[in-house]
């Protein structure tokens, strides 16, 4: 359905549609992974790919991600384009080797001469009742290593049209996707002029306090400014996109206009994204401060099984708006 140059899909639909424009648009780009052919992927996010390209450029591979990680590389350093995907995050440990080793510092190693132009694709989040092992939200591991652009798709316009934007990057380029948004559906814009990976972005502009999120927690902030809106408090919202290298220039200014902040993650709030965050704030613009930074994280457990827990591990709309009422009415 089309609205206004404005186009309603799932989550889902517009990672395909990421994926199915930039096979169209490069002789040399591929896609790889497991399941991604025949089955259409884990989560239909390639259904339909292999009959429109064919086998040579929808690839299954074995069940060894540091075997096909290391083969996208390889790709990539001959020449090729390949667009290699990681079921879960959680399976991208057994790549860790490839991905940090190898795809991040070889252009460093080689004095600039070999360029790792792979981008890896990684289903993340909670919400999925996957348990343990095939949840969780561990942005923060890969957006520690120098030599790695680190992308978070946390709304439907980013789902689309982050990986046209990353393919054109020579240094290799991770993108988060959010299982738990899959059947979202949402309006992005039809053909705009693409999204920058260099810059967070504003999603919502306000005065009283910056919400500083990402993936999961974009959607989940907007909503929790919607309500705070109707209690007269005024949030402005930031979507980082960007992990590796931070925009902090953009969470900075905002701070430095709103004088409060808040940190929204899924993720562990040991050593994580949001301790990144805290840290530069205070670091910078400090005395523009009214109120601490404050930090709402997920809870430091394996990710539960059973839907009420999981649902609890994490921060939600609710929770948002309790955080940010406690900080402007302490």
């Amino acid at each position: 359905m089309v609205i206004e140059n404005k186009i309603k899909i799932s989550y889902r639909e517009a990672l395909k549609q990421g994926i199915r424009e930039v096979l169209r648009n490069d002789d040399r780009v591929f896609l790889m992974g497991e399941d991604v052919g025949h089955y259409g992927g884990a989560f239909a996010v390639s259904k339909g790919l292999l009959q429109e390209f064919g086998e040579g450029r929808i690839m299954d591979v074995p069940l060894s991600e540091s075997g096909f990680v290391g083969a996208g590389i390889g790709a990539a350093i001959a020449g090729m384009k390949p667009v290699v995907e990681i079921m879960t995050v959680n399976f991208s440990l057994l790549a860790m080797d490839q991905i940090v080793n190898n795809a991040a510092t070889l252009s460093h190693m080689s004095g600039g001469q070999i360029n790792v132009p792979v981008v890896i694709r990684m289903g993340c989040g909670i919400g999925r009742q996957l348990a343990a092992q095939h949840s969780h939200s561990w942005e923060s591991f890969y957006a520690h290593i120098p030599g790695l652009i680190v992308l978070s798709a946390g709304t439907h316009e980013d789902a689309r049209y982050l990986l046209p934007a990353a393919m054109k990057s020579p240094d290799p380029v991770i993108i988060f996707e959010y299982t738990s948004m899959l059947n979202m559906e949402n309006e992005v814009l039809n053909n705009p002029a693409g999204v920058d990976i260099s810059k967070a972005k504003i999603r919502r502009e306000g005065k009283d306090i910056s919400i500083i999120t990402y993936g999961t927690g974009v959607y989940k902030s907007m909503e929790a400014a919607e309500e705070l809106a109707s209690m007269g408090i005024d949030a402005e919202v930031i979507d980082l996109r960007v992990l590796r290298p931070l925009d902090e220039a953009t969470f900075l200014a905002s701070v430095s206009k709103t004088h409060r902040a808040l940190i929204v993650e899924d993720a562990w709030r040991s050593v994580s994204i949001s301790s990144e965050i805290s840290a530069r704030i205070s670091e910078k613009v400090f005395y523009e401060l009214d109120a601490p930074v404050k930090r709402l994280c997920g809870i430091e457990v394996p990710i539960p099984y059973p839907a009420h827990l999981e649902d609890s591990s994490i921060p939600q709309k609710k929770d948002i708006v309790n955080e940010v009422q406690k900080i402007l009415n302490p």
